[in-house]
């Protein structure tokens, strides 16, 4: 049964939305080998509608020389969550429909392995209040913005997580593992 593992780029105060912001911060290669570690740990890429059609041409012409993540973004089975895309264009990519909890679980059921999913605010969310991401990356910067879309919306379900693991960076931000909590 595979696991998925999100990753997000957020602020203090919880916004995810356009993390251009983060490169207002030196970047330490400790969080790409952070990234590096998750990515290599799984499988296959899940991602919402607006993440795949940000990433797949952004991703698409990049080589190993330019950025040793592009191997996998390119090679690795891509499943998209749409409600409006019927094809995909990147290589390896699949639409699975509009959201749904039970697609998901058959996705985790069919894939041997981790599943990366990167961005995706709104898949993230949806995601985390039917359960269904075993391993929560938040890279924290120190930075409150004050507005902007939120991991965590102001209604929903409570959710609870476990710290699994900490990383500081020399940049100021924070890596922060959680898992469902039990």
């Amino acid at each position: 049964m595979g696991t998925i593992s999100a990753h997000e780029f957020i602020t203090l105060d919880g916004v995810i939305e356009t993390p251009s912001w983060s490169f207002d911060y030196p970047y330490d290669p400790k969080m790409g080998e952070a990234i590096g570690q998750i990515m290599g740990s799984c499988k296959a890429i899940l991602l919402g509608r607006r993440t795949y059609q940000e990433f797949a041409p952004a991703w698409s012409g990049r080589t190993a020389e330019e950025d040793p993540g592009a191997p996998f973004m390119n090679e690795s089975p891509k499943y998209v969550v749409s409600a409006s895309l019927q094809t995909g264009d990147w290589q390896n990519s699949t639409i699975l429909g509009p959201y749904s909890a039970d697609a998901i679980r058959n996705l985790k059921d069919r894939v041997d392995g981790g599943i990366y999913v990167s961005g995706s605010g709104t898949l993230v969310r949806a995601l985390l209040a039917d359960g269904l991401v075993d391993e929560l990356h938040l890279f924290v910067y120190p930075l409150a913005l004050g507005a902007g879309k939120r991991l965590f919306a102001d209604s929903g379900p409570a959710i609870k997580l476990a710290l699994a693991r900490s990383e500081a960076y020399s940049n100021g931000a924070l890596h922060l593992t959680y898992t469902p909590a039990a």
